[in-house]
């Protein structure tokens, strides 16, 4: 009864806090806000903590202040029970609203999310602009006539638009501070928010910078002002090369060079720290202080990653399967929990020293308590390098240690995607490994129906050729044993560029000897791979941040800057305006090394505690002589020539149910998941057309097939 009153209150207050926030963004253009703003900066000026940190306080702390509270209510609530009613939604809600090839998959809730915003730069331009031009005031020293003096403060206005899209630009890449896991939103799922974000930014600052060089350009003052470092106000210089800098940023990122040239993307998207400093430069600290929150939180996510993925481990162990593919068998703490679609980030020095990739954790940290598995499709430089060195180890007398450096896992808060009655599960090629770890999960509890777990499930596993049904490997067993477990599984397996007869399921499964087994030496190793700090302890590491942030940056101003009391009017003259920001990066700097401190002291606790044992993970051999078993393989359907029907698959899938919840979970490319999404979208509107028959809800969750 306590914790419950505790986690209502935590709610309450993060809704408070996230309501009052967007009410000052909303404020922020009118007139009233900028009349009792300065009131307010010229009473916090004779304080203590001066105008830097009201600034602070109203615009930096408040995200800071959700994110440490929805740390809290994330850590407090883990292992709470919830009801079906409170985590399975109606499927209209949830389901695509849009399935568009230049859109993507939209649901309902992103595209109310996305017109509020839309509609929030708008009020905010109108607002702005529509006061700018009833207080026109010419200036001297360009001498710009009217309509050049209009255009000139809607490129203005342009920038504070780029500003608001700056300010939730790394919100949604957070991983260990992630306010996003509170709505139950993946890291995977809002990365495209972030690229959202980045490409409105850039289109205004775009617009803002250019329309402001052609005004200087028409009025003869270009070469005036283009190489200007102000000593008080807007630093254009600075502002210029924080533009540059955002478009290569941009341009490296698209699809086309990133996924051909990695290592370019992934040098020039360090280019965001140059960004950041000559946009403080260019902006001032006062604009500075609204963008600030996800450049802490960013900082400090970061700061823990680069904490946790040392010092490295080892891997234990490797598989080969026949369609070049490998399994690695990673040591972890028997502590470590983390729920099924969980992702790690791996990097293995002896292929690259910077290049971080994301994999899918395939086994369940219910089953496995001492190992955790990922499996590579090798398609790429680094996946075929891997290839190669496991390769190589067959066939080496001496095995040796092939080091490797763990971030994660990050995934989901809960598994509400699996307290349906049925699922629906729709993989492509490799798209597969996720679901792998929810089979595992779902297996491990034998009496699901008391657990609320699915009771039926269906795996529609599409792939190119029959030799990528190896990768099933792990879930073998659950195919074979249908009726020792209160669940059931079946297998709808397509091959689409293959065409044989006759070919079943048990002759695949024959082939899975093929596999081929390496293990590595472990010599050395004295790490397992413990996962990230608690989040109570991650919220602490945000909270001692703000603290001496706000202490240093305070100090520093009353030693180095003159006050409003003492300073004489030559004195302010001539400190300029940049002095301030230099005391704002020190201080982020110093309050940075601070958390450090913390962070490394949590870990080096952690890791003292001893290392646990390492063991193998053995697999069972598959029997495939028994009569329960044959009778398990006959239900499994393989087809070849052809890609899935997914309009028959959805209409016989609920009479093969007693349930009528169903999940549709999807990974794999975008053209299948769009087809699976549009039929959910029709599924949805036929509910909506209220049909007296009780019909299935088929509910929508798509599953990122690549970052």
């Amino acid at each position: 009864m306590a914790k419950a009153i505790f986690l209502a209150v935590l709610k309450v207050l993060m809704i408070f806090i996230c309501a009052g926030w967007i009410s000052h963004w909303l404020l922020k253009p009118t007139q009233l806000w900028t009349r009792r703003w300065k009131e307010a900066e010229d009473s916090a000026g004779n304080t203590v903590f001066g105008y830097y940190g009201l600034n602070y306080a109203v615009y930096t702390f408040p995200v800071i202040a959700l994110t440490i509270i929805g740390l809290v209510y994330l850590d407090s609530q883990s292992g709470e029970p919830k009801s079906r009613q409170a985590s399975i939604h109606p499927a209209a809600f949830p389901n695509p609203l849009i399935v568009n090839s230049i859109l993507g998959i939209l649901s309902s809730i992103e595209i109310l999310v996305l017109l509020l915003f839309i509609l929030f730069l708008a009020w905010t331009f109108y607002a702005r602009i529509s006061n700018d031009f009833m207080k026109l005031m010419p200036v001297k020293s360009l001498k710009l006539n009217i309509w050049q003096l209009k255009y000139l403060r809607v490129a203005t206005r342009f920038g504070l638009l780029a500003e608001a899209c700056l300010a939730l630009l790394l919100l949604p890449i957070l991983r260990e501070l992630a306010l996003f896991r509170i709505l139950g939103i993946q890291f995977e799922v809002s990365v495209r928010y972030h690229t959202w974000f980045g490409t409105a930014m850039l289109f205004f600052a775009t617009f803002h910078g250019a329309s402001t060089l052609f005004i200087w350009g028409v009025s003869r003052h270009i070469q005036d002002e283009i190489w200007k470092w102000q000593k008080t106000g807007r630093i254009y210089l600075a502002g210029e090369i924080a533009l540059v800098t955002g478009l290569v940023i941009w341009v490296t990122a698209l699809p086309q060079i990133r996924r051909k040239n990695f290592e370019i993307f992934y040098y020039t998207h360090h280019l965001y720290i140059v960004f950041l400093i000559f946009f403080l430069f260019h902006a001032g600290d006062r604009h500075f202080y609204m963008v600030f929150s996800g450049i802490i939180l960013f900082a400090l996510d970061k700061l823990l990653r680069i904490i946790q993925s040392r010092p490295k481990t080892c891997i234990i162990s490797a598989q080969t399967f026949p369609c070049r593919a490998v399994e690695l068998i990673l040591p972890k703490d028997p502590r470590l929990k983390y729920t099924p679609t969980s992702v790690i980030f791996m990097k293995i020095p002896s292929i690259s020293s910077f290049q971080w990739h994301s994999f899918s954790i395939t086994s369940s940290s219910k089953v496995d308590d001492h190992v955790m598995s990922v499996i590579i499709k090798c398609e790429g430089w680094w996946t075929n390098s891997l290839y190669q060195i496991i390769q190589a180890e067959l066939d080496a007398h001496k095995k040796k240690c092939l080091p490797v450096a763990i971030e994660g896992p990050y995934g989901p808060a809960s598994m509400d995607f699996l307290r349906y009655d049925s699922l629906l599960l729709v993989a492509g090629g490799s798209g597969i490994t996720p679901f792998l770890s929810i089979l595992e999960e779902i297996a491990s509890h034998k009496n699901a129906g008391k657990n609320r777990f699915p009771l039926r499930i269906q795996l529609i596993y599409v792939v190119k050729k029959a030799q990528d049904f190896c990768l099933l490997h792990s879930i073998s067993p659950m195919l074979l044993n249908q009726s020792v477990e209160k669940w059931h599984l079946k297998l709808n397996m397509f091959v689409t560029q293959e065409k044989q007869a006759g070919v079943t399921v048990r002759e695949l499964l024959n082939e899975l000897s093929d596999i081929r087994t390496v293990y590595f030496s472990t010599e050395g190793s004295e790490y397992a791979i413990y996962g990230p700090e608690s989040l109570t302890w991650i919220s602490a590491i945000a909270g001692l941040f703000s603290i001496v942030f706000l202490v240093l940056l305070t100090s520093f101003n009353h030693v180095l800057i003159p006050s409003e009391k003492k300073a004489s009017k030559v004195s302010k003259e001539n400190t300029p305006s940049w002095v301030a920001d230099l005391l704002l990066i020190a201080s982020f700097a110093i309050s940075i090394i601070c958390s450090a401190s913390l962070a490394i002291f949590l870990r080096w606790r952690k890791l003292k505690k001893g290392v646990p044992a390492i063991s193998r993970k053995q697999g069972k051999p598959l029997d495939l002589s028994s009569t329960q078993t044959r009778s398990a393989l006959e239900e499994h359907e393989i087809h070849f020539g052809g890609r899935p029907n997914f309009q028959d698959i959805f209409a016989k899938f609920p009479n093969e149910t007693d349930g009528s919840d169903i999940g549709v979970l999807v990974c794999g490319p975008e053209s299948m998941k769009k087809s699976v999404a549009s039929i959910c979208q029709l599924k949805s509107q036929g509910l909506k057309m209220g049909a007296k028959k009780k019909k299935p809800y088929f509910t929508f969750h798509s599953l990122n097939f690549t970052i």
